[in-house]
């Protein structure tokens, strides 16, 4: 890795094997990462590391003792620094970058980690995040070098802990929500020789394009299927994986969150409805260690993989091809 605390000039575009490219257009991202055509390959990657210390607890005990296979970290999560001191301690847990542009309620003070003055097209008046509420807002304002300014802090603040992330990911923000930011992310990733999700059809191409393997199939985030009758339909989902790569973002947490266990001195009597996701991240937790959910996957004979494998073919593609200094 070569991180750096500045932005520096663009990483310059990576030439390569266009044959490669061409002949391996057509197959699925699976058979690029060595699996049968008809083999069922299946991310399950916990977002929201960091958020707060129930969710860093249902993460780890996710990917430790069920069926999740990484997570993602959010570097300006008020509980960010406390995820990264557990990681230490779980150095089997692969984990990426949730890289955040928003803060989930008003009530969070998640300020970006450059300072609020290099970065102004980021923040708000009070030079924190905005909220989700306001991303189109933020979408149509942000600067993209102040983007990667704020990208480089993040990765970095992990990677001189010593700590080796995986891949990059967005939180909210699909694919960074504009073609220059996932652009950026593309290029840090190889910069850092990281992966990264790419999920939307446009981001799909572009990774292709370049050789690079990203999924085959629908992405699933958790939070878009209903908590009634949820681990029914995650059994159902996991029966009727298609052939290829495909992924899960799922959200668990081992407790409920209160507010005041996010927001702290900020807590007051209009934050008790302040809805933090409890029901969707609980019913995760319960579904991905239960043994149902690892008997189907057994029986189903899908492979569980995580982001390393994603990260050793992205290096390796563009190690092959990178150009002469």
């Amino acid at each position: 890795m070569s991180p750096r605390s500045a932005p520096v000039s663009r990483p310059r575009s990576v030439e390569l094997d266009y044959h490669w490219v061409e002949v391996h257009r057509e197959a699925l991202s699976s058979v690029w990462l060595g699996f049968p055509a008809d083999a069922r390959v299946l991310i399950v990657n916990c977002d929201n590391l960091g958020m707060d210390d129930r969710v860093t607890a249902g993460v780890l005990t996710a990917v430790q003792d069920g069926i999740a296979t990484s997570c993602s970290l959010m570097a300006p999560a008020t509980a960010a620094p406390a995820a990264i001191e557990a990681l230490r301690r779980c150095p089997d847990v692969p984990f990426g970058l949730h890289l955040t542009l928003t803060r989930d309620v008003a009530q969070l003070d998640w300020a970006p980690l450059a300072p609020a003055a290099r970065v102004p097209s980021l923040v708000d008046e009070d030079g924190l995040l905005p909220t989700t509420a306001a991303a189109p807002a933020l979408l149509a304002r942000a600067r993209i070098e102040e983007v990667e300014v704020e990208l480089r802090a993040q990765i970095d603040s992990v990677v001189k802990t010593g700590l080796r992330p995986t891949h990059l990911d967005w939180h909210v923000l699909a694919d960074g929500g504009r073609p220059d930011p996932l652009d950026l992310t593309i290029a840090l990733a190889t910069e850092y020789e990281l992966a990264a999700r790419v999920w939307l059809d446009a981001g799909r191409r572009a990774a292709r394009a370049r050789g690079l393997p990203c999924i085959d199939n629908a992405f699933l985030d958790s939070f878009s299927l209903d908590v009634p009758g949820k681990a029914r339909h995650d059994e159902r989902l996991l029966r009727e994986l298609p052939p290829g790569l495909s992924e899960w973002a799922v959200h668990p947490a081992a407790d409920p969150i209160r507010p005041d266990t996010v927001l702290g001195d900020k807590t007051t009597e209009d934050t008790e409805d302040v809805d933090l996701g409890w029901a969707v991240r609980h019913s995760d937790l319960q579904f991905l260690t239960s043994d149902r959910a690892r008997r189907i996957v057994g029986a189903e004979r899908i492979h569980l993989v995580d982001y390393r494998r994603l990260q050793r073919a992205w290096t390796d593609q563009l190690r092959r091809h990178k150009p002469s200094q």
